[in-house]
């Protein structure tokens, strides 16, 4: 058979809600190692995305005291309660047994060792806990992530959490930065987060992989490509939370 690249569902620029989809879906695959091939080019394609997200960061520097505490914490008002249900929405959804035990085993982790009191501690230390206006700021976006999640969809559910672990992975130096300029010192979350989101990331998509393969039917690049879509607006609404220009700012 002859492989999708998946870089071309899509056009470069990824700016919702003016993004014309392409038509092309997923190809269905008779084996393992043919979803791994394609995958593979996915890969690729997703790390351009998180690469080009990363580069229109604001400057750490720029910022004022306000602006650094506020986007620590859209932050751990986004992940502290709501990555493990994205998590376990997405085991809920898979039916690969490759794909549910790299998953419980991210779970596994993730409860074992206490992440969401880790990120706590963090924003404590950097006077950086959210509050009301933080909430808020993040919510709608935020609900509709959830949302997305909650349709039990097993492949678009992983390709957005193989899309979010490498961008946290990469996002982690950036947010201790911050941390650092609110005089913080506790850096254990991200520490961890910009070691191990590497390997989970790697073994997301391996799960994707196995995913595909059990699939009986193509994905269109709409839903194969939504959650990562909707991941990039809620990023945004970390970062700049009236809005504004977007991610169109550089480091």
């Amino acid at each position: 058979m002859s492989y999708l690249n998946p870089s071309a569902l899509i056009p470069d620029s990824l700016r919702p809600p003016t993004l014309p989809w392409a038509a092309s879906p997923s190809p269905v695959f008779e084996d393992r190692g043919q979803s791994e091939v394609w995958v593979d080019s996915l890969k690729d394609y997703l790390g351009r995305v998180t690469d080009d997200l990363m580069a229109e960061l604001p400057a750490a520097q720029q910022l004022s005291s306000a602006e650094r505490r506020g986007m620590i914490a859209r932050y751990t008002a986004v992940l502290e309660g709501n990555f493990i249900y994205w998590m376990t929405g997405t085991y809920l959804a898979s039916k690969s047994e490759v794909t549910r035990e790299i998953l419980l085993e991210n779970l596994h982790e993730e409860v074992r060792d206490s992440h969401p009191e880790m990120l706590r501690r963090f924003a404590s230390a950097a006077h950086a806990v959210p509050d009301d206006a933080d909430a808020q700021a993040v919510h709608a976006h935020l609900s509709k992530v959830r949302l997305f999640i909650g349709r039990l969809s097993a492949v678009p559910s992983l390709a957005m959490m193989a899309f979010f672990e490498g961008l946290i992975q990469k996002f982690m130096p950036y947010l201790a930065d911050l941390a650092a300029r609110q005089g913080s010192a506790e850096m254990e979350y991200t520490d961890v987060h910009g070691t191990c989101d590497i390997v989970h990331s790697q073994e997301l998509f391996r799960a994707l992989a196995a995913e595909m393969a059990l699939s009986d039917s193509p994905v269109s690049a709409r839903s194969l490509f939504e959650g990562v879509f909707l991941l990039r607006e809620l990023l945004q609404a970390i970062v700049f939370p009236s809005g504004g220009d977007g991610l169109g700012k550089s480091v």
